[in-house]
């Protein structure tokens, strides 16, 4: 069986009378004969097809998810087709493949063998798919058997759930770091800068690019943003430096096509980060696109850019509405790519996954050897953890009433004196609701930052004895 990704390239030499459906990239799997059909009807990789076609508009619109899904559903087919099994067999049937093809991928030849998280992902995706059939009447029944459950919302609501008893649980780690604290989030910085931990620089370090990594590093964790939305931003989307100073933070607009599920929202970065992305865009980066000769296909020539958008080969498009394959193409004015990242030559950078674990390998090795594996979206959780403690103890509120004091027309501290700390942070962090956000901290350690406030709030006596009162009550029962 055959895996490849439709593109619409060349489209107008294959003689069609309209042509596929299809979007690009789309995973298209096909038969080694090229066939879909024979004597008996569509094979069954047509209905694969159609399961995937259906993605973007069934909760994937992400063209990573298509790719996923048909990976893990393709070694099915295949292993199905081995022992004569029907795609759409009657129940039994199926469940005995399933509880071969099992033993085959948890137990079997090491090439094909899964660990349990992508065991259950490939789990997960063939009962999608069969629920799917059986909605369009292709299958009667889903070949999984559920373990019915339910838990308490934060906010008090009780959901059902249903686990599927076909996957397996894996173990647990005692501990995991799962954000940077103040004292590691500064030592990342000062490293990825070039600097030891006092902010010195460190002249046993060989690597380049420091003020692009600096300054990605203080982004990402100024904003929280997704490596998505961290590769594809550029330079003229990023907010003007304010004159002064402010404690404030500065509003920071993320265009729909970069953020997850395409629905945009707003974040904000810190003044001082916003400090360094400017320097890094005005000095190292405009020496490595000056002159670039890199050029992509099909590419976009930036002309004009502007805060809201540029003209791209002659017609103007605002920001908002370039999709991320677009972005890759973008030619700056001077020439080099037009993304905020670049490498020396000019061509954009999108590797920061590895950029963020060398530097901790060099952070462990040289001065920290707790220091963890820092991965992108870390980044992402530091920030949820730092404005989290900043709201809880009113930083941001007491900030921004300062500002308003001075009659200062700014939303942004108005907005925040008016919205409760959980709201803000879901409108930072993009989530679709309030109970996300508590489920979300809940997966990180909060109860230290909630500790730190009431041991700095510092209760009255009277409030000390009514909780220690509580205590020594249950202490007696």
């Amino acid at each position: 069986m055959i895996l490849f990704y439709f593109s619409k390239a060349g489209g107008e030499d294959w003689d069609l009378a309209s042509p596929p459906l299809n979007r690009d990239d789309m995973p298209v799997l096909v038969d080694d004969d090229l066939r879909f059909e024979d004597e008996y009807g569509p094979r069954p990789v047509t209905f694969v097809n159609r399961w995937l076609r259906e993605l973007p508009i069934s909760g994937a619109p992400a063209a990573s998810s298509w790719k996923t899904y048909a990976l893990q559903l393709k070694p099915w087919v295949e292993f199905l087709s081995a022992h004569g099994i029907a795609l759409f067999s009657d129940r039994q049937r199926l469940r005995d493949g399933l509880s071969l093809y099992s033993e085959h991928r948890l137990s079997g030849p090491l090439e094909v063998r899964l660990g349990a998280s992508s065991w259950n992902l490939a789990v997960k995706t063939i009962a999608a798919f069969y629920q799917w059939a059986v909605s369009e009447g292709h299958c009667q029944q889903v070949p999984f058997s559920y373990a019915m459950g339910s838990y308490l919302r934060p906010d008090g609501v009780r959901m059902e759930t249903a686990r599927n008893l076909a996957t397996v649980r894996g173990a647990r780690r005692h501990a995991t770091r799962k954000y940077l604290e103040r004292p590691y989030s500064d030592l990342l910085l000062n490293a990825l800068a070039g600097n030891d931990p006092d902010g010195e620089p460190d002249h046993t370090f060989r690597g380049r690019e420091t003020g692009r990594n600096a300054a990605g590093g203080s982004l990402a964790i100024s904003t929280g943003l997704r490596l998505r939305e961290w590769r594809l931003l550029t330079p003229w989307e990023i907010p003007p430096l304010p004159r002064q100073r402010t404690t404030v933070p500065v509003p920071l607009s993320l265009a729909p096509p970069t953020t997850k599920g395409s629905k945009g929202r707003q974040t904000w970065v810190e003044y001082d980060a916003l400090a360094r992305v400017h320097d890094y865009a005005t000095l190292e980066r405009a020496a490595h696109v000056d002159g670039s000769r890199w050029r992509p296909a099909h590419a976009l020539h930036v002309e004009d850019p502007t805060y809201e958008g540029a003209h791209l080969n002659g017609t103007y498009r605002r920001w908002h509405l370039l999709t991320p394959a677009e972005r890759l193409r973008l030619v700056g004015p001077g020439g080099g790519s037009a993304l905020l990242a670049v490498q020396s030559d000019g061509s954009p950078f999108l590797d920061w996954a590895t950029t963020l674990r060398r530097t901790s390998v060099r952070i462990r090795d040289r001065w920290e050897p707790a220091f963890p594996h820092v991965h992108p979206h870390m980044t992402r959780h530091t920030m949820a953890m730092a404005t989290l403690e900043r709201l809880v103890r009113g930083y941001y509120q007491q900030a921004a009433r300062l500002v308003l004091d001075t009659d200062d027309d700014n939303a942004m501290a108005l907005y925040l004196t008016k919205a409760d700390p959980l709201l803000v942070l879901r409108d930072l962090l993009g989530h679709a609701s309030v109970a996300t956000t508590q489920v979300y901290l809940h997966l990180l350690d909060t109860q230290r930052v909630f500790r730190q406030a009431y041991e700095e709030a510092d209760p009255d006596s009277a409030a000390r004895r009514e909780a220690a009162a509580e205590f020594q009550d249950s202490d007696a029962r």
